[in-house]
């Protein structure tokens, strides 16, 4: 196979196709560079954007697993023996404090009460006696016609008719509570459950559970912090004393719905097994969407009122900690030691470090240095969102 050179024009075409090419490169690298003239600097000066901080309204936000707990549940049990006669509630009902929600056998028990009722009539009858003969053996005594052995036994006869009385009003103070105690009552308010025990059945005092009774409004809402998050929480709350704390909570479907905190407390311990501490919160409850027994995602909202935000985009971190780049009037990267506080969106919540006004280099950090000249665009956080 034999080869030949290339011809002259076709060398010539190539040579300027690439002259071509180099200039259109060279001309688009100067339409994509910022030019440094244009803002007074020379050629080496980095270009970066800053964003100017604006104190802003702040509402910190934490998400934590909880569980919902009746503040009050009860599980009924029978206070006197007996065969249930008659269930006076629908199961899964509401029913309210003083209700009667079961008959004992109460027949024997109103003839227990009748018969002390007697008795007591009986006593006061005797000490009406004993204290009219007590009476007039003193009319006696002082007249000294009556013996002193016969006054002696009127005053004893007249004590003992006293604690006679005593004793009978007792015997039918307790006939009483057992008779009550045969209509067995609620003593919250609260939806009730199944009945455990159905009419016919005996049951014997403080032995069986009847039913149970869960209140419904208001209910407690359990979560756990770290020792971290304690402190923080402790903090937020004695910041914003005697304001009521809030949380948005997130139900099993997802469903929000904001409740606000009628009070909260921590426990008085870390767990030694999670390091933790349980946290409780009481929340009315009147629409029942907070379930007992149920789980839900607790939100904490604390006001912290203005607060100065940083662009995460403007952090960096070495062995030191975070720290940004802030550009002073005289157009030179200056480095500023962070002390960052919670995630908000985007950005984070200074608490040392920056103030409000500073401008705080969002890209072109990587070519700074502490004291670096720049050339620096200022862009407001709408238009870099």
């Amino acid at each position: 196979m034999l080869l030949t050179k290339p011809h002259k024009t076709i060398i010539l075409k190539r040579l300027a196709f690439v002259l071509v090419c180099f200039g259109f490169g060279w001309f688009m690298k100067g339409k994509l560079t910022p030019s440094a003239g244009m803002a007074g600097f020379g050629g080496g000066t980095p270009y970066v954007l800053v964003e100017e901080l604006q104190p802003q309204e702040v509402t910190q936000e934490k998400s934590h697993i909880a569980h919902v707990e009746a503040i009050n549940s009860v599980s009924l049990q029978p206070k006197v023996n007996g065969t249930i006669e008659k269930v006076h509630f629908e199961e899964g009902s509401f029913v309210k404090k003083g209700d009667v929600l079961f008959t004992i056998e109460p027949a024997s028990f109103k003839a227990t009460l009748e018969l002390r009722k007697a008795e007591l009539d009986k006593a006061e009858a005797g000490l009406t006696e004993a204290e009219r003969n007590y009476e007039r053996q003193i009319k006696l005594s002082t007249k000294n016609i009556a013996s002193k052995a016969t006054f002696d036994n009127a005053e004893s006869a007249f004590l003992q008719a006293k604690a006679s009385v005593a004793q009978a009003k007792a015997n039918l103070d307790l006939a009483t509570i057992s008779y009550e105690d045969t209509f067995s009552r609620a003593p919250i308010d609260g939806y009730i459950g199944k009945a455990f025990v159905t009419k016919g059945n005996r049951v014997v005092a403080s032995q069986q559970v009847l039913a149970k009774i869960v209140q419904m409004d208001p209910v407690r809402v359990t979560f756990t912090l770290n020792d971290k998050e304690l402190i923080t929480f402790k903090a937020n709350a004695a910041q914003n004393e005697g304001k009521k704390l809030k949380a948005l909570i997130t139900l099993p479907d997802g469903t929000k719905v904001m409740k606000e905190f009628l009070s909260v407390f921590a426990d008085n311990e870390v767990s030694m097994n999670t390091a933790t501490v349980s946290i409780y919160g009481d929340v009315e409850n009147k629409d029942e969407t907070l379930v007992p027994g149920s789980y839900v995602q607790v939100a904490l909202l604390f006001d912290d009122g203005k607060t100065i935000l940083v662009p995460q985009a403007a952090l960096a971190q070495d062995e030191n900690g975070f720290y940004a780049f802030v550009v002073n009037s005289d157009n030179v990267a200056v480095e500023r030691r962070l002390r960052l506080g919670d995630v908000v969106g985007n950005k984070q919540i200074v608490k040392i470090g920056l103030n409000a006004g500073d401008k705080v280099v969002i890209k072109g950090l990587q070519k700074l240095k502490n004291g670096t000249p720049v050339q620096a665009e200022v862009v407001s956080s709408d238009l870099r969102m």
